[in-house]
């Protein structure tokens, strides 16, 4: 199979992977239903772990966050842990828990900007309403359930430039007023949102009570360019690494213990109980250690080594300056090690060494991304990890443009690439410390 041809292939399980994934929760299910088909069962936090060698297993919580692992056979003071991060939550518009606006013989929902949304782009799409509700049924019993319209439900017009002469000039949009979405016509004014998704989901005399519903664009995911050069979705950042993560370690050889982790809540700072600046990764950590026999934590995680994914900025043609001119990130160029003096991303000069000789490994190519001296960049889980845990860590990511915007666009062959980059990495034998001279 030519490396075109692998690429397409790839990126056609990655394109269903997002369609199915209009939510965190629907994400992580997908992973673990992925997980599940190749061998891997589900722990429960709640229960006694038995880990054998060889042994795979996944572990979700407020079905948001997964992580998912491979005991391997050689001992884990020695060779450590290999982990690659990501996590599942991207900007988005949430709906409130009141949301019913009647204005004009319209029936519209509040919404509320979840993470740093570009809010333009979420005008004039045809997007839809998926999440998680909760319901009492008629035995009085609450239930947990995800939901999808899956078809256009909703609209945000925008405002025609007759009306708005700056439109194209000075116009801001205000996330109380501008972005309510268009949901039927509603003369009467009686429609009520609760009663529209019992009508829709849940059995007869069953009661919403509350939810995590958001907006999303219906548009698929597709291949794009007049030499199919693009792959665009909504979610890429950063669903495009959860995916390019569970596939890389589904394909370990059984030596090394290897580790997923995908958290919710990057987007707003990491800060709960299921995201990076959260528990869970330590929880887990520290069974696989008690279960393995090993004693000591802090020697482990020194000889381990976490590789946050979470997508770069690539160089965008139209605005060529708001980059360091030596930092230009290419769509297709291969991965990006990000770097950043004010620990914005973990990376150093080590683990960023590590990645160039795995990319090297595969016969992968590697760039950089720092930003404008004058600019500042985003964050990822990478810090955040590495000062909770304590382990090296390196920030990478795949180079992508439109980034927060509810349509994004990366490299065709680049995913595919960081799968392999990835496999690499997960099945490297030998302690991967750096020798001192």
């Amino acid at each position: 199979m030519s490396k075109g041809n692998s690429a397409e292939q790839f990126n056609q399980g990655l394109a269903e992977f997002l369609n199915a994934s209009p939510t965190p929760f629907h994400a992580v299910k997908s992973m673990a239903e992925r997980l599940q088909s190749t061998g891997f069962t589900e722990l429960d936090e709640a229960s006694d772990w038995s880990l054998s060698a060889g042994a795979k297993h996944y572990v979700v919580r407020n079905g948001s966050s997964i992580i998912a692992f491979v005991v391997g056979s050689a001992a884990l003071s020695e060779s450590g842990l290999r982990m690659v991060g990501a996590h599942t939550d991207s900007p988005c518009l949430m709906i409130k828990p009141q949301p019913e606006l009647h204005r004009n013989g319209y029936f519209q929902l509040a919404v509320e900007v979840y993470g740093g949304a570009l809010l333009n782009p979420w005008f004039d799409r045809d997007l839809s309403i998926a999440g998680r509700l909760v319901y009492r049924n008629k035995a009085q019993q609450l239930v947990q359930k995800l939901v999808d319209f899956k078809r256009p439900v909703a609209i945000i017009p925008s405002l025609a430039i007759h009306l708005d002469r700056q439109a194209n000039s000075e116009r801001t949009v205000n996330a109380q007023s501008d972005i309510p979405p268009l949901v039927m016509i509603d003369k009467d004014g009686t429609g009520d949102f609760r009663s529209l998704l019992a009508e829709q989901f849940l059995p007869a005399k069953a009661e919403v009570l509350d939810y995590e519903l958001c907006l999303y664009d219906t548009q698929p995911a597709a291949t794009v360019g007049l030499k199919q050069n693009f792959f665009a979705s909504a979610r890429l950042d950063n669903l495009l690494s959860c995916y390019v993560a569970t596939e890389a370690l589904l394909q370990t050889g059984g030596e090394q213990t290897c580790l997923m982790v995908c958290n919710d809540h990057e987007e707003v700072g990491s800060v709960s109980a299921v995201g990076a600046d959260g528990p869970f990764l330590e929880a887990v950590i520290e069974r696989i250690v008690a279960a393995n026999g090993e004693s000591s934590l802090s020697r482990l995680l020194d000889n381990s080594l976490m590789i946050s994914c979470d997508n770069a900025h690539g160089a965008h043609p139209n605005f060529a300056d708001k980059h360091d001119a030596a930092h230009m990130p290419m769509l297709n160029g291969g991965p990006v090690i990000k770097v950043n003096v004010k620990q914005r991303y973990a990376t150093n000069s080590l683990s960023a060494s590590m990645f160039r000789q795995l990319c090297a490994d595969v016969d992968v190519p590697v760039q950089t991304f720092v930003s404008r001296s004058d600019m500042g960049c985003g964050s990822t889980i990478g810090p955040v990890t590495s000062s909770r845990l304590g382990v090296p860590t390196l920030d990478v990511g795949i180079p992508q443009l439109a980034m927060h915007s509810c349509r994004e666009l990366t490299g065709f062959e680049d995913p595919e690439r960081l799968t392999q980059v990835l496999q690499g990495f997960f099945n490297k034998s030998g302690n991967l410390a750096i020798e001192v001279e």
